[in-house]
């Protein structure tokens, strides 16, 4: 009989609790997640758009366009077909960036297009923004108007 009397409580308490929202007249609250800025260091910014552009080519594995700027101050990429590096200039203001000239390999290929307009982009950086896993360039340290390019956090397992 004590053993009947201990499982009882239990068995209520384990039924409430197997019981879907909707049994007891009520929803749960939709689930959001806060997704944090990823940080411009450190981090493979991968190209989805140069200017208005999206990036609608097809490349092959390890020639996608992508940045990526070291804790010490060095950026270096894939542009599509060749492989670039160049520094920093010094930042003054948080969300500035500018970059000291980019030197690169000098091999042809179908993507030259992208390429150019990709360095270009780069050229014509004054500052930066970062929302979620987005860095967008702008071409002015105002921020304003279109980017000159958007890219996408990839992290690397």
């Amino acid at each position: 009989m004590r053993r009947v009397a201990l499982l009882l409580p239990w068995l209520l308490v384990a039924g409430t609790a197997c019981q879907r929202p909707t049994d007891r007249g009520t929803t749960a609250p939709p689930m959001t997640t806060i997704t944090p800025d990823a940080p411009l260091r450190n981090t493979r910014w991968v190209l989805r758009q140069v200017g208005s552009q999206p990036m609608s080519e097809t490349f092959t594995e390890g020639q996608e366009p992508f940045l990526f700027i070291s804790g010490s101050g060095t950026a270096e990429g894939q542009g599509g077909c060749n492989r670039f590096r160049g520094g920093l200039k010094p930042v003054t203001d948080d969300g500035e960036l500018q970059f000291e000239p980019i030197l690169s390999t000098r091999i042809a290929c179908p993507a030259l297009d992208t390429e150019q307009a990709f360095t270009q982009a780069l050229d014509a950086t004054r500052a930066y923004r970062i929302t979620g896993n987005t860095l967008m360039l702008y071409n002015n340290p105002q921020r304003s108007g279109d980017p000159v390019a958007q890219f996408e956090a990839v992290f690397l397992r």
